[in-house]
């Protein structure tokens, strides 16, 4: 059997993130297989390894790749849509995104999916937790996304959104289909596929379909993946049907718990607060999604101070993870009227909670830099022009990796991108491919 190969980065600022959090000056990280052999000063392991393929970091720093909590590959396509003016958010679902998922075939389902997952590579961002929807293309549709992750090289836990706005027969159809993802991922062999049960909202998922979503993930030893009281429809929707509050009512369905995530839980109170804290549900942010849609913000920095565990998604506006943490700072500020607040809480979403997220769901350590874990790191452009100690990592990592490019993409070993050039994707095939496809699509979309 034929050793694994070796890489070595040598020469960056090596931020290892983990709880150990070390910063190494011209440090190096040698990678065997899809693995991380060994982590320290450049010097020695250039030494200790001759004969290892040498990507130079030139001064630059080195860091885990970064995590997604919540995306939506399939929104792709609805940029530069111009959908129906829009005053209410259940409006803008029913203008936009309710019509842009039913136009979709499975080949567009494919280029929605490649562009975001280029723009991962070129972000830095190597795991991401999706939530699928493509009412008139289901089955077969996670299939067509899982193979084109694998294609990219990149980590994705997927789901298919389950509900009953499209009939009982959509319903069933979206359980079936993520029956048979979950089926594929149990046989999955490259450790870069994993399933939860998606349902898009209590509002459009009723005590059947909810409960048949609850006995699947239950089944398969897996969570749920649902949006959460985004909207004050959601809640109004819940007491006027159910006689209770969204989290009340998902708590009594089984829903919640330590394998499930909740998108937003924007609009919740003291009880469902306290509900979430005792099942050890995840809750995920996505602060640019809320800002464009004007839903509000969600009180994350008082979820982390009651122990809830709170990720950082972008909810498909972007696939830039620098991008939405920055966006999150800025809008604590704004919302506290408080420069003091929210930038602990922020940073550990994207550095300590997504990786906490994303290791239980993989079973392996993501999102740290530690011999043993999977290869999943980056090369950004940013070159510390201030001090860096493991004190103020925190700080370059907003301040400074944020705001500069990516030039390095590594997954499970796997470099997918360097020098800034794809290498897993044809960057220029895939957007050709795409601006010849989505005009029959918008067509579609225009006629429903």
């Amino acid at each position: 059997m034929a050793e694994p190969t070796r890489t070595l980065i040598a020469g960056g600022v090596v931020l290892t993130l983990g709880a150990d959090n070390h910063v190494i000056d011209d440090g190096a990280v040698l990678i065997e297989g899809s693995r991380v052999a060994a982590v320290g000063p450049a010097g020695a392991l250039r030494a200790a390894h001759p004969d290892a393929e040498i990507i130079e970091a030139r001064g630059r720093t080195v860091l885990p790749g970064f995590i997604c909590a919540h995306h939506h590959l399939y929104s792709t396509f609805a940029c530069g849509l111009a959908p129906a003016p829009s005053p209410s958010f259940v409006a803008i679902l029913e203008n936009l995104w309710w019509k842009l998922d039913r136009a979709l075939t499975l080949e567009d389902v494919r280029l929605s999916a490649l562009i975001p997952l280029a723009r991962c590579i070129r972000a830095g961002t190597t795991t991401i937790i999706d939530h699928h929807a493509s009412p008139n293309a289901i089955r077969g549709s996670l299939d067509v996304i899982g193979d084109e992750v694998l294609r990219a090289g990149l980590r994705a836990s997927l789901c298919y959104e389950v509900t009953d706005r499209n009939g009982p027969g959509g319903a069933d159809e979206g359980l079936a289909e993520s029956e048979a993802w979950l089926e594929r991922v149990c046989s999955d062999d490259s450790g870069r596929l994993h399933g939860l049960v998606g349902a898009h909202a209590a509002f459009t998922v009723g005590a059947a379909t909810l409960a048949k979503c609850v006995a699947l993930a239950e089944r398969f030893s897996t969570g749920l993946h649902i949006h959460v009281a985004e909207d004050r429809s959601d809640q109004d929707h819940s007491l006027e049907t159910y006689g209770k509050r969204v989290l009340v009512r998902l708590a009594e369905a089984g829903a919640l718990g330590e394998s499930t995530l909740a998108a937003h839980c924007i609009h919740v109170d003291e009880t469902e607060l306290a509900l979430l804290a005792e099942t050890g549900t995840i809750v995920t942010h996505q602060p640019q999604s809320y800002m464009n849609n004007g839903v509000g913000a969600a009180r994350v920095i008082e979820m982390v101070e009651r122990g809830i565990r709170v990720g950082l998604g972008t909810d498909g506006m972007t696939s830039d993870m620098k991008e939405e943490v920055r966006s999150a700072l800025w809008l604590h500020h704004h919302e506290h009227r408080d420069s003091r607040v929210g930038f602990l809480e922020v940073a550990g979403m994207l550095l300590a909670e997504n990786p906490t997220i994303a290791s239980q769901l993989f079973g392996v350590p993501l999102g740290r830099i530690e011999v043993g874990a999977p290869a999943d790191l980056v090369i950004s452009e940013h070159i510390p022009f201030t001090p860096i100690t493991p004190d103020n990592v925190l700080g370059h990592v907003i301040f400074g990796v944020a705001a500069a490019p990516i030039d390095t993409t590594i997954v499970d070993g796997r470099v997918l991108m360097r020098d800034k050039r794809l290498i897993s994707l044809d960057w220029t095939e895939i957007n050709r491919r795409a601006a010849e496809l989505s005009p029959a699509t918008w067509e579609r979309f225009q006629n429903l």
